[in-house]
């Protein structure tokens, strides 16, 4: 092949690569047309603002101000049974109690209210299986009338208890306060089971001299006996406190998960686990606890008199402590347990 043709065939390489780099390059370079995001905007809904309820209200809860709003609704679905913004003080339905389970979001009907005066209202506010019990408390017992209906309270009793096991002529006796029941819902205070507001909105505190609470019946038999041995003071709960201690109560054991449940079932039995009163476990205090001048009061063997008091589980007859005198002792150690044998008399 000559050298001319050789040129040729060169020249037309080298616009071919020219060509190919150049189309390349304007492929490449060429950014597509950005598609456009066709928002289509939801249509306003054509109806009047309906109550929905903003969360699951099951059966007995008393409404307060976050658990209803107003929605617009399509006005081709609204029922004469719902309650319309124009016509509906919200503030008047505070404290009415759900008598049908309600889901979140559904509306809210008339005949799934019961109001405070009416028929049934405090039977609606119970839950399956448990009964209201009325408990006398003062201004000092019954926290300030910082307790409104719907909280959850502790019952302290404190009583006096007999320190001389029970005869001979020494009547000492010493003080105690003892947590009999934890975690337990107040439905009204005095007659009144919703929250008050004053002129600019703001929840008023009033003290009152009886409080209902919901209990179990045996707890509502604790309950009346607790009133008979002492003074009952109400103790305000946290709202953290109940997840807390149903967290402690499932590491311990106590409350068993099923395996395989469905996580919405499982959070509903939490729930209902979460909002049952407790009983046992009682925790106490005795005046020797709280003064040194009170531990005069106390038997020789205040430990063990004080741990009759522990070793009660809720209310009943007031515990006896063991005798005061049992004589010379030996304390045998094997390890951490200490053991303690009486000598000198018999076993």
């Amino acid at each position: 092949m000559d050298s001319r043709k050789l040129l040729l065939l060169g020249g037309a390489l080298t616009v071919a690569g020219v060509t190919a780099f150049a189309a390349r390059t304007l492929v490449v370079g060429a950014s597509a047309p950005p598609a456009e995001a066709a928002a289509v905007a939801a249509p306003p809904i054509d109806g009047p603002e309906v109550l929905v309820a903003t969360r699951a209200l099951p059966v007995g809860t008393i409404l307060d101000a976050t658990a209803l709003k107003f929605q617009p609704w399509p006005k081709e679905l609204v029922e004469n049974a719902y309650f319309l913004r124009a016509q509906t003080d919200l503030q008047s339905l505070q404290g009415t109690v759900v008598r049908n389970p309600i889901t979140a979001g559904q509306p809210v009907t008339q005949g799934a209210l019961v109001k405070p005066g009416d028929r049934g209202f405090l039977a609606a506010a119970l839950g399956p299986g448990m009964r209201a019990v009325t408990v006398p408390v003062s201004a000092n017992t019954g926290v300030a009338g910082f307790v409104f209906p719907g909280d959850r309270i502790d019952l302290v009793l404190t009583q006096s208890v007999d320190a001389s096991g029970g005869g001979g002529g020494d009547q000492r006796s010493f003080r105690a306060a003892e947590t009999i029941i934890r975690n337990i819902r107040v439905l009204a205070t005095d007659q009144r089971t919703d929250n008050t507001a004053d002129a600019e909105g703001k929840t008023e505190v009033r003290t009152f001299a009886n409080v209902t609470v919901e209990a179990t019946p045996k707890i509502a038999e604790q309950i009346a006996v607790a009133q008979q041995l002492g003074t009952i003071s109400l103790s305000l709960r946290s709202l953290a406190d109940t997840g807390s201690e149903l967290e402690e109560a499932i590491a311990s054991g106590s409350v068993k998960v099923p395996e395989g449940t469905d996580p919405r079932a499982e959070k509903q039995m939490m729930l209902r686990l979460a909002s049952q009163p407790q009983t046992g476990n009682t925790t106490f205090a005795t005046g020797g606890d709280v003064s040194r001048f009170a531990r005069r009061q106390l038997p020789a063997n205040a430990p063990a008199a004080t741990n009759a008091v522990a070793m009660s589980s809720g209310p009943g007859p007031a515990p006896v402590a063991p005798p005061v005198s049992i004589g010379p002792v030996v304390r045998i150690a094997r390890g951490n347990d200490v053991s303690v044998v009486p000598v000198g008399g018999k076993n």
